[in-house]
């Protein structure tokens, strides 16, 4: 296994740890949660940058990097569904949108793949994934620092809460972009979708 393979797999490790950790209650189980989450969504980058730079495209990393990715957000999509933040609450709805744009693409390009196509990944899908890893940190900072005053803890603290902008634009913004980038995905594959 190659070094952004190996990458890919430790994300996939980070996410079973930030599903433990988030389910503590109490400070020390956020912070792991953070640090976790924080992590793996560097690797995010770090992997397909390394796998470029190296030549080390495989297609087993073509594989588990878009799986990784998918694991990690919905793992945490799914817990503040279940655990409001702060009183803000990420409905259900949007959780079971997000998650079924990741099936209804996997379907596609496993559609396109056995018909010797390729369906290649968009702009407005990589800054959904950045809108939606920037809410989940958002969400995962608050938990972290909510009781703090003062100094850079409660900085993030502010920056972080609930009724504050960053939260709900963040959350508002990769619901939009989960819509869009999942319709232009269907637009695209629509000649394969048409019954021969």
């Amino acid at each position: 296994m190659n070094l952004p393979n190996a990458i890919t797999v430790s994300r996939l490790i980070l996410t079973a740890i930030f599903v433990i950790a988030v389910g503590f209650p109490g400070t020390a189980g956020h912070v792991v949660a953070l640090i976790t989450f924080s992590v793996a969504a560097a690797t995010d980058w770090l992997d397909g940058y390394l796998a470029r730079k190296l030549g080390m495209v495989t297609p087993l990393g073509k594989l588990l990097d878009p799986l990784a990715d998918k694991i990690l957000v919905c793992a945490a999509f799914v817990y503040f569904s279940a655990q409001p933040v702060g009183g803000y609450h990420c409905p259900v709805w949007i959780t079971a949108t997000i998650i079924a744009r990741e099936f209804l693409v996997t379907g596609l390009r496993q559609i396109a793949v056995e018909a010797g196509q390729v369906l290649a990944a968009d702009n407005l899908g990589k800054w959904k994934t950045t809108f939606q890893l920037t809410y989940c940190i958002t969400g995962l900072v608050w938990l972290t620092f909510r009781a703090s005053e003062g100094g850079l803890a409660g900085l993030l603290a502010n920056l972080s809460k609930p009724t504050g902008w960053l939260m709900p634009v963040s959350l508002w913004t990769a619901v939009a972009l989960t819509l869009i980038s999942g319709s232009n995905y269907v637009w695209s594959s629509r000649n394969l979708l048409k019954a021969r």
